[in-house]
């Protein structure tokens, strides 16, 4: 597996938390209706206005952000579209979590530190 792949992973897996957010959220229309390939359309029926709405910086399209509340405590959601306006992602982060979690994955890797051979 390549680094960059598996910084994502490491990353995305860091920002979903120590509870299984959809074991507490499944009930949540946005978690148990909303499906890849749905339009935004779609999603706005099923969720409402999103808090926030805009444009993703890596790859063309936009992402909504909700936010969810259980017991006092707040957790974010987002809804990811493609260029054409599908779903191509949900997942308990926010969408600037998401954004920067694809800048990091299409970071050049560094040649620095690690198992080096100069000087030895």
């Amino acid at each position: 597996m390549n680094k960059s792949a598996f910084a994502l992973i490491a990353l995305l897996s860091a920002g979903t938390g120590c509870t299984s957010n959809s074991s507490i959220y499944h009930d949540q229309p946005l978690v148990s209706k909303v499906d890849t390939g749905m339009s935004k359309e779609q999603v706005l029926q099923i969720g409402g206005k999103p808090l926030a709405e805009t444009e993703r910086t890596v790859v063309p399209g936009t992402c909504f952000d909700y936010m969810f509340t259980h017991a006092g405590q707040k957790q974010p959601y987002l809804v990811s579209f493609d260029g054409a306006g599908k779903v191509d992602k949900t997942s308990f982060m926010t969408c600037a979590q998401w954004s920067h979690a694809q800048q990091k994955s299409r970071q050049p890797v560094s040649n620095m530190g690690g198992m080096g051979g100069a000087g030895y």
